[in-house]
């Protein structure tokens, strides 16, 4: 067990006080956003609306993070990921106090647009944050605490949200979200200086090389593969928790606690199971095609038995696939981005999970409506498929591309320096 602990460990060695501190902040952050697992729920339960009344209001909240994570990336391009961030964090805390006041359909359409605009300009900041401050060699390793700290944050939110609604009421959560979010804000703000950039290096940072994200012909397949693996992830958000409730019978807080153990399986096995798949050098195109293929394997699961258990199972199964495909998409995100147009391509690469909020919410939501749970967890499947066969056409793209070769073990910052 010493050993095991020890291992574990080292994992974490040589990352910087930067990121560790930026972590920090995104766990405060995240532990507050108990109210987004919970929102479908919340809709139906406290303010009656309908199936599809829900998915176009989860339409709203696609919507306003496809805008928010595109003025992101242009922002960080232009006045710096720093600023994106706090502000980002602030303004999205004020933005949660004030959304447990909306009442009628359409003002919940336009104030979670406002809100998840402001709030998801936060997401491509971040990933340009990880890259300034990451030591050589690191990139991925410092994504993938992030990421921790993301599903920490997100495994104890969701925790201790059920038990919140189910001792207290749904509108605590908003008050706790918000101040969280403007928590976090003050605390970077105060621990956290922008790093300074050496005088001989300004010009290349601003300099832009290569072409835009757009005409980037590897990097646009790429991105259809994220929005449509997306597209099926985000049902783990708003259709699940549904299903949870109306088809298994689960209580806010068991439901809290399947999420919670999602959270807790990628706090202690994400990070060793990313560095043992470096030493194995899996490309990361690769990785995103295991990521892609447990998630498929975890709705097909759902439909073999009306035992409650295979809840448990899917959500093992689509934890392992987040926690193999999400990093290292990130990594070949920034590895595929060239000089000065980083916060550009990943402003695009965090625009994928926005557009998959527009059309996964509501075409779950309107699945489930029509067919049932059951042939919507086959839908999901067959197309998760369908996707996994396009991941391998982009490794054989890639393996021939001049410009990248997955096959080789070339970190993100030797790529950079070439």
């Amino acid at each position: 067990m010493k050993k095991l602990y020890i291992n574990y460990i080292n994992n974490f060695r040589g990352l910087s006080p930067e990121i560790w501190l930026l972590s920090l902040v995104t766990f405060i952050n995240r532990a507050g956003a108990m109210v987004i697992p919970f929102l479908s729920l919340y809709l139906v339960n406290a303010k009656g609306f309908t199936l599809p009344q829900v998915g176009w209001i989860m339409t709203s909240f696609g919507v306003g993070s496809l805008v928010g994570t595109w003025i992101g990336g242009r922002l960080t391009d232009t006045i710096g990921f720093y600023k994106v961030i706090v502000s980002s964090l602030f303004l999205g805390g004020i933005g949660f106090v004030f959304l447990q006041f909306v009442d009628t359909f359409y003002g919940f359409c336009f104030g979670i647009f406002m809100l998840i605009l402001v709030a998801d300009a936060y997401r491509p900041a971040i990933f340009v944050a990880c890259e300034v401050y990451s030591k050589p060699g690191n990139v991925t390793r410092s994504i993938t605490l992030i990421r921790l700290a993301i599903n920490l944050g997100f495994s104890i939110g969701p925790l201790i949200g059920g038990i919140i609604i189910a001792t207290i009421s749904y509108t605590s959560l908003f008050w706790i979200d918000g101040l969280t979010c403007v928590i976090a804000s003050i605390g970077l703000f105060i621990l956290l200086k922008p790093k300074k950039t050496k005088e001989n290096e300004t010009e290349k940072v601003v300099k832009k090389e290569g072409v835009p994200p757009y005409l980037n012909g590897l990097f646009i397949l790429f991105f259809i593969i994220m929005v449509a693996n997306s597209i099926c992830f985000v049902q783990y958000f708003s259709v699940m928790p549904l299903y949870y409730e109306k088809a298994h019978f689960l209580s806010e807080d068991l439901i809290g606690w399947l999420f919670f153990i999602n959270g807790a399986l990628i706090v202690i096995f994400e990070m060793p199971l990313i560095t043992w798949l470096e030493r194995k050098k899996m490309s990361k195109t690769m990785a995103t095609f295991w990521g892609v293929f447990f998630l498929a394997i975890s709705f097909i699961v759902l439909n073999i038995s009306s035992w409650s258990g295979v809840l448990l199972i899917g959500m093992i199964l689509m934890t392992f696939g987040e926690m193999i495909g999400s990093p290292f998409s990130n990594a070949l995100a920034l590895e595929m981005a060239p000089k000065g147009r980083k916060g550009s391509y990943m402003g695009l690469y965090s625009m994928s999970f926005s557009i998959s909020h527009i059309v996964g919410h509501n075409a779950g939501m309107n699945l489930v409506d029509g067919l049932g749970f059951n042939l919507t967890w086959y839908t999901m499947f067959i197309f998760l498929v369908i996707i996994c066969l396009a991941v391998w056409w982009l490794h054989k793209l890639m393996s021939k591309s001049n410009n990248l070769n997955p096959s080789k073990t070339v970190t993100i910052e030797k790529e950079i320096i070439q």
